[in-house]
């Protein structure tokens, strides 16, 4: 499924990670107060529920073990540890060959709130998308250039990526990450918090910041729901990262990944049309898609894009594809 394809109109007028996610970030420490809408219900408290993980690819366990939490509690948590390798749907495509290729031989691009199909067209207005002339992203045949080694995927991957690499549709496949084993700690029953965290914006937390997990939690189907894509950077080295349909990419050193939720991950349906659960945050609590099964959005989010109601408890509701995100913080005590 494709999210927005590229009109024609919008290349002719203004057409339109890779790097490495740290472990840990920077982020402020705020109370309750601080939160834009305080909807929450804190006396409504749902376990995490370990059946709903998709385990039938044996790509990921769920072990429960005790654990720390970061405030100072001990408790249980659910010990998840994947391959990294989603097996409820393919991964790829990410990098059309040609510029005569259709929307199916790429994946998709997140820019200013919106989805773009990574099409040959797409690679071919460049130049005028960015209006900058030194996009030139295919030779005189129209044949893209793509990284086509694990050594070049590293190398490009690399924040310091050399000049050599300017122009290169970046695309690391997943027999590169046969290896990878990621574990993350959730806690079976989230400990509701008075004081949230916000995840680090650029340039870092202020004062009274406290350190975090960068990762926002975990898809059922083991996948990482990762924090966003420096596209920024990815951009200014001249090089393009695409994620594939489901909104993931590879890295060697987090496998695959996804930096946007865009429907492809198994999910479990709700009786009352709310959104469908899609995962677990680190603290515990759900994250749901943004629309209910009337293509409605919740009206009453709070900063860390969460609310409550009577049946879930607490939980969060993932933002916009194009957005290059997930949730803005967690609500609940997370392991240490």
């Amino acid at each position: 499924m494709k999210v927005n394809n590229i009109r024609s109109a919008v290349f002719t007028s203004t057409l339109l990670i890779m790097g490495i996610v740290s472990l840990a970030s920077c982020s402020s420490s705020e109370s309750d107060s601080d939160v834009e809408t305080d909807s929450q219900d804190d006396n409504i408290i749902v376990d995490v529920e370990p059946s709903y993980f998709y385990t039938e690819g044996q790509n990921i366990t769920v072990t429960k073990v005790p654990c720390t939490l970061s405030d100072g509690s001990s408790s249980d948590c659910y010990q998840i540890v994947s391959t990294s390798i989603p097996a409820d749907h393919a991964m790829g495509p990410w990098c059309p060959s040609n510029i005569e290729d259709g929307a199916e031989a790429g994946g998709i691009w997140l820019e200013g709130g919106e989805v773009y199909d990574v099409d040959g067209a797409f690679i071919k207005n460049m130049a005028t998308f960015y209006n900058d002339d030194k996009w030139l992203m295919y030779d005189d045949n129209g044949d893209v250039y793509v990284t086509n080694s694990e050594e070049d995927c590293i190398n490009a991957a690399n924040p310091d990526v050399g000049t050599e690499y300017e122009n290169f549709c970046v695309e690391c496949i997943p027999s590169y990450i046969t290896d990878i084993s990621q574990i993350w700690l959730i806690p079976v029953t989230p400990v509701y918090q008075n004081d949230v965290v916000y995840f680090a914006t650029e340039g870092g937390g202020g004062p009274g910041s406290v350190s975090i997990p960068s990762t926002r939690g975990i898809a059922l189907n083991g996948i990482e729901f990762s924090a966003p894509a420096p596209t920024n950077n990815i951009l200014s080295a001249y090089t393009l990262a695409p994620f594939d349909d489901a909104g993931g990419h590879i890295n060697v050193h987090q496998g695959y990944h996804y930096h946007a939720a865009t429907g492809y991950s198994i999910k479990v349906e709700q009786e009352d049309g709310h959104a469908a659960l899609i995962g677990y945050a680190l603290d515990g609590f759900g994250i749901y898609e943004l629309l209910d099964e009337s293509d409605a959005m919740p009206t009453d989010l709070d900063g860390l894009r969460g609310h409550s109601d009577e049946t879930r408890g607490y939980h969060y509701h993932v933002d916009d594809a194009g957005n290059n995100n997930f949730i803005n913080g967690l609500r609940g005590a997370y392991a240490l």
